[in-house]
């Protein structure tokens, strides 16, 4: 079954000299756990995404399309990136969500995609 596991962190959390040190670390550990996940198959595809501000939102509304610049939800965290892992069941997809690194007050989301 496939999973997607999708990374919250607040929006500030690489900010400063410390905050670039923290995401290099981040950084390291996401490429070590890509590598891992890939090497045992699990891993179907996955990526960081720019920050928050570099995205357009369309709402439909009424029958109308509006673009709006950045995201959607007023928040602090941002999604952050993805891995996207083809597993056996929910307990597996947890195991591996419990492995990606995220800075303090991150989230990880742990959601099955539709079969249709």
């Amino acid at each position: 079954m496939q999973y997607m596991i999708l990374i919250y962190e607040p929006e500030d959390a690489y900010a400063g000299e410390a905050g670039q040190a923290l995401l290099a670390e981040i950084v390291a550990k996401h490429m070590a756990l890509a590598e891992d996940l890939s090497a045992s198959g699990v891993m179907k595809d996955g990526s960081g995404l720019q920050d928050s501000s570099t995205a357009t939102t369309i709402i439909t509304q009424g029958g109308r399309q509006t673009l709006h610049d950045g995201p959607f939800a007023e928040t602090r965290e941002h999604l952050g990136g993805y891995y996207l892992i083809d597993v056996g069941d929910l307990d597996e997809a947890l195991a591996v969500a419990r492995r990606v690194p995220v800075a303090d007050g991150g989230k990880v989301e742990v959601r099955p995609l539709a079969v249709y």
